[in-house]
């Protein structure tokens, strides 16, 4: 799958995903430390590190429906819009545990929140399965093309570009 959205050639959205299912972790280990009996602060902590995470999702999959247009219909893109939904599902069940707990007045998690989480992470590592698979299609696609230092070679003016991808 060729990105529209890149950085000195490199796809954007790729780099994007790995922040929410990093902060998606993240947020499950200070919960799990939470319902362990660790001090209440951490169930604080779990809780915006999951808020970030939801804003960083919101921007990957901005990213990854720009990239699904120009996609054309065939393994790739089935690939692809399974990727987006397999994530959209972990970042939902995310949201979900976000907003009961949003009234809550310490916003610390309890055990069936837990729960959840640890499921959308296991949702989010199929997800995590799906965009390697993409980045391999991706990359026997680029084999003939320069890597290392030799593929800035040429490049001049702007570092950030949005172009139509290149035809199969």
């Amino acid at each position: 799958m060729e990105s529209r959205l890149r950085v000195q050639g490199h796809p954007i959205q790729p780099m994007l995903v790995t922040f929410p299912f990093g902060l998606f972790v993240s947020a499950a280990v200070f919960d799990l430390a939470d319902v362990a009996g660790g001090p209440a602060f951490l169930g604080e902590v779990g809780y915006w590190t999951a808020v970030a995470a939801l804003v960083a999702a919101g921007l990957a999959t901005v990213a990854g429906l720009v990239d699904l247009w120009d996609v054309r219909i065939g393994r790739a893109n089935r690939t692809a819009v399974t990727f987006n939904l397999v994530n959209a599902v972990m970042a939902a069940m995310f949201l979900l545990t976000c907003l009961i707990r949003a009234h809550a007045p310490q916003r610390g998690a309890t055990g069936g929140q837990l729960a959840t989480e640890l499921v959308a992470l296991v949702v989010g590592a199929v997800g995590v399965g799906l965009g390697a698979r993409l980045m391999q299609q991706s990359d026997r696609r680029r084999a003939a093309e320069p890597t290392g230092l030799d593929a800035f070679d040429g490049v001049h003016g702007a570092t950030v570009e949005i172009a139509r991808p290149r035809p199969f």
